[in-house]
């Protein structure tokens, strides 16, 4: 396949597939963070039921594949409950909490990386816990979670081609669409990795731009 017909047959069909992939990953992560924060902040609850279900959580989540996950709330899930979930929403809540239980982790380890000291001098000026945590040791800790946030958006981004089992037509099942009319796997896969390739280094450049302005604003 000449490079001509590449670029303006297939390449639009796939960048579709691409916008497709960025949305998903945005709005599964934007839902990870929010679930990731709820359960860091109950890893670190003194409470032991509340640190055990988050544990259990965050356990159950990593010690599974993705792959099962996707296939459980697709096909399983609807089988229990007697209703058919949509592909895009299964696709995004599937990777939104997948990625939550990573998430998690990232926030109780950022906030446990703050001294001790500064929750002590917070308190010490008067404010209670839900105070210092939101105006001592949340902006510092988030500070230091961008890096290795960054890192979880890259994998869902990366982690998203698995939804092409389940019809969501994002950029790899453009692909499997494109390969079973014309047979060029060679090129399509090449133009599919190419196009991912394209997109982390995007998603690499931005997270570097927002860790330095984050440090910019320490001096």
């Amino acid at each position: 396949m000449d490079i001509s017909t590449l670029i303006t047959q297939i390449l639009p069909f796939l960048a579709v597939g691409a916008v497709v992939t960025v949305k998903i990953t945005f709005l599964a992560v934007l839902l990870g963070f929010a679930i990731g924060l709820v359960f860091g902040l109950m890893r670190l609850s003194r409470s032991r039921i509340i640190n055990s279900i988050a544990r259990l959580y965050i356990s159950l989540i990593r010690g599974t594949p993705l792959l099962v996950q996707i296939f459980f709330v697709y096909f399983g899930l609807p089988k229990a409950i007697g209703i058919s979930i949509d592909p895009f929403f299964a696709a995004t809540g599937t990777l939104g909490v997948n990625a939550g239980a990573y998430i998690a982790e990232i926030v109780r380890a950022g906030i446990q990386s703050i001294e001790k000291g500064q929750m002590e001098a917070a308190r010490s000026l008067g404010m209670n816990h839900f105070q210092a945590m939101r105006y001592v040791i949340w902006p510092q800790a988030f500070k230091r979670i961008v890096p290795p946030l960054g890192n979880q958006f890259i994998i869902t981004l990366k982690d998203s081609s698995l939804l092409s089992v389940i019809t969501v037509e994002e950029l790899t099942r453009k692909g499997l669409i494109k390969i079973a009319t014309t047979f060029a796997s060679f090129e399509i896969w090449a133009l599919v990795g190419i196009m991912y390739w394209i997109m982390v280094l995007i998603i690499s450049q931005w997270v570097n731009w927002t860790e330095k302005r984050l440090k910019t604003g320490d001096h």
